[in-house]
Protein backbone atom coordinates (compact mmCIF):
# COMPACT_ATOMS: atom_id res chain seq x y z
CA UNK A 1 0.00 0.00 0.00
CA UNK A 2 2.87 2.53 0.82
CA UNK A 3 4.79 1.66 -2.25
CA UNK A 4 1.25 2.41 -4.41
CA UNK A 5 0.77 5.58 -2.12
CA UNK A 6 4.38 6.41 -3.48
CA UNK A 7 4.08 5.93 -6.89
CA UNK A 8 0.85 7.65 -6.72
CA UNK A 9 2.60 10.89 -5.19
CA UNK A 10 5.74 10.56 -8.08
CA UNK A 11 3.08 10.66 -10.98
CA UNK A 12 1.21 13.57 -9.57
CA UNK A 13 4.95 15.44 -9.15
CA UNK A 14 5.28 14.60 -12.45
CA UNK A 15 2.19 15.81 -13.81
CA UNK A 16 2.39 19.09 -11.58
CA UNK A 17 5.58 20.11 -13.13
CA UNK A 18 5.60 22.54 -15.96
CA UNK A 19 5.29 21.30 -19.43
CA UNK A 20 7.58 22.77 -22.03
CA UNK A 21 10.71 25.06 -21.89
CA UNK A 22 11.10 28.71 -22.15
CA UNK A 23 12.16 29.70 -25.58
CA UNK A 24 16.22 30.65 -25.52
CA UNK A 25 18.20 29.68 -27.86
CA UNK A 26 16.38 26.20 -28.24
CA UNK A 27 18.25 25.35 -24.83
CA UNK A 28 16.28 23.79 -21.94
CA UNK A 29 17.12 23.76 -18.89
CA UNK A 30 14.23 23.11 -16.87
CA UNK A 31 14.52 20.78 -13.92
CA UNK A 32 18.78 20.37 -14.55
CA UNK A 33 21.01 19.09 -11.53
CA UNK A 34 23.92 21.47 -10.51
CA UNK A 35 26.16 20.38 -7.96
CA UNK A 36 23.23 18.01 -6.77
CA UNK A 37 20.71 20.89 -6.18
CA UNK A 38 17.46 20.46 -8.40
CA UNK A 39 17.31 23.89 -10.10
CA UNK A 40 14.07 25.91 -9.91
CA UNK A 41 12.26 25.62 -13.17
CA UNK A 42 12.83 28.26 -16.23
CA UNK A 43 10.16 30.80 -16.82
CA UNK A 44 8.04 30.57 -19.76
CA UNK A 45 8.39 32.68 -22.50
CA UNK A 46 5.30 34.07 -22.49
CA UNK A 47 5.83 35.47 -18.78
CA UNK A 48 9.11 37.42 -19.75
CA UNK A 49 7.65 38.96 -22.50
CA UNK A 50 5.07 39.96 -20.10
CA UNK A 51 7.25 41.28 -17.64
CA UNK A 52 9.28 43.41 -19.89
CA UNK A 53 5.74 45.04 -21.53
CA UNK A 54 4.71 45.12 -17.44
CA UNK A 55 8.12 47.35 -16.77
CA UNK A 56 8.02 49.77 -20.00
CA UNK A 57 4.09 50.14 -18.98
CA UNK A 58 5.54 51.10 -15.03
CA UNK A 59 8.14 53.58 -16.55
CA UNK A 60 5.58 55.34 -18.31
CA UNK A 61 3.07 55.58 -15.34
CA UNK A 62 5.75 56.63 -13.08
CA UNK A 63 7.88 58.60 -15.36
CA UNK A 64 5.26 59.94 -17.77
CA UNK A 65 7.25 58.56 -20.72
CA UNK A 66 9.97 55.37 -21.46
CA UNK A 67 13.36 57.77 -21.91
CA UNK A 68 16.60 55.72 -22.51
CA UNK A 69 19.94 57.67 -23.19
CA UNK A 70 21.51 56.93 -26.07
CA UNK A 71 25.02 55.52 -25.51
CA UNK A 72 26.34 56.02 -29.01
CA UNK A 73 24.69 59.83 -29.32
CA UNK A 74 24.64 60.54 -25.77
CA UNK A 75 20.85 61.99 -26.56
CA UNK A 76 17.84 61.04 -24.67
CA UNK A 77 15.61 59.23 -26.67
CA UNK A 78 11.97 59.22 -25.96
CA UNK A 79 10.08 56.27 -27.06
CA UNK A 80 6.43 54.62 -27.31
CA UNK A 81 5.89 51.12 -27.18
CA UNK A 82 5.28 49.41 -30.55
CA UNK A 83 5.67 44.95 -29.69
CA UNK A 84 7.54 42.85 -27.79
CA UNK A 85 9.46 39.74 -30.34
CA UNK A 86 8.44 36.26 -29.46
CA UNK A 87 12.02 35.11 -29.31
CA UNK A 88 13.45 34.69 -26.14
CA UNK A 89 16.86 34.30 -25.19
CA UNK A 90 19.36 33.87 -22.35
CA UNK A 91 22.78 35.26 -22.39
CA UNK A 92 24.84 34.31 -19.55
CA UNK A 93 22.34 34.51 -16.48
CA UNK A 94 20.11 36.42 -17.38
CA UNK A 95 17.30 36.01 -20.02
CA UNK A 96 16.32 38.77 -22.70
CA UNK A 97 13.73 39.70 -25.19
CA UNK A 98 14.17 42.29 -27.88
CA UNK A 99 11.27 45.43 -28.31
CA UNK A 100 10.05 48.01 -31.26
CA UNK A 101 10.09 51.20 -29.58
CA UNK A 102 9.33 54.40 -31.68
CA UNK A 103 11.83 57.64 -30.66
CA UNK A 104 8.78 60.30 -30.45
CA UNK A 105 10.83 63.15 -31.67
CA UNK A 106 12.75 61.43 -34.48
CA UNK A 107 10.07 58.45 -35.30
CA UNK A 108 12.78 55.99 -35.65
CA UNK A 109 12.04 52.23 -35.45
CA UNK A 110 14.67 50.97 -32.46
CA UNK A 111 14.82 47.42 -31.54
CA UNK A 112 15.82 47.29 -27.52
CA UNK A 113 16.85 44.18 -25.82
CA UNK A 114 15.96 43.80 -22.26
CA UNK A 115 17.98 41.95 -19.49
CA UNK A 116 15.20 39.87 -17.23
CA UNK A 117 16.85 38.03 -14.34
CA UNK A 118 15.34 35.67 -12.39
CA UNK A 119 15.30 34.78 -9.07
CA UNK A 120 13.27 33.16 -6.15
CA UNK A 121 10.04 33.27 -8.96
CA UNK A 122 10.34 36.66 -9.69
CA UNK A 123 11.35 38.29 -12.78
CA UNK A 124 13.28 41.84 -12.92
CA UNK A 125 13.96 43.42 -15.22
CA UNK A 126 18.07 44.68 -14.93
CA UNK A 127 19.49 46.16 -18.05
CA UNK A 128 18.04 47.98 -21.17
CA UNK A 129 20.56 48.39 -24.26
CA UNK A 130 19.67 49.59 -28.01
CA UNK A 131 20.00 46.71 -30.02
CA UNK A 132 19.15 48.86 -33.66
CA UNK A 133 18.76 51.27 -34.96
CA UNK A 134 16.46 52.15 -37.79
CA UNK A 135 17.04 48.42 -38.50
CA UNK A 136 20.79 48.43 -38.24
CA UNK A 137 22.86 46.50 -35.55
CA UNK A 138 24.64 48.16 -32.70
CA UNK A 139 25.56 44.12 -32.06
CA UNK A 140 24.65 40.69 -32.60
CA UNK A 141 24.41 37.51 -30.77
CA UNK A 142 26.35 34.19 -31.66
CA UNK A 143 24.87 30.97 -31.95
CA UNK A 144 25.16 30.27 -28.21
CA UNK A 145 23.62 33.57 -27.43
CA UNK A 146 26.41 35.81 -26.34
CA UNK A 147 26.56 39.19 -26.94
CA UNK A 148 29.22 39.90 -30.05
Amino acid sequence: MRDQIGIGLMVWLVAAAPIGAAEHGGKEHAGQEHAGQIAQPEPEAGDIRQAIRAHITDVEREQGAFSLSDEKTGKLRTLTFVRVHERVGKTGKYYYACTDMRDAETAELLDLDFDVDYHGGALRIVNVRIHKVGGKARYTYDDKDNIV
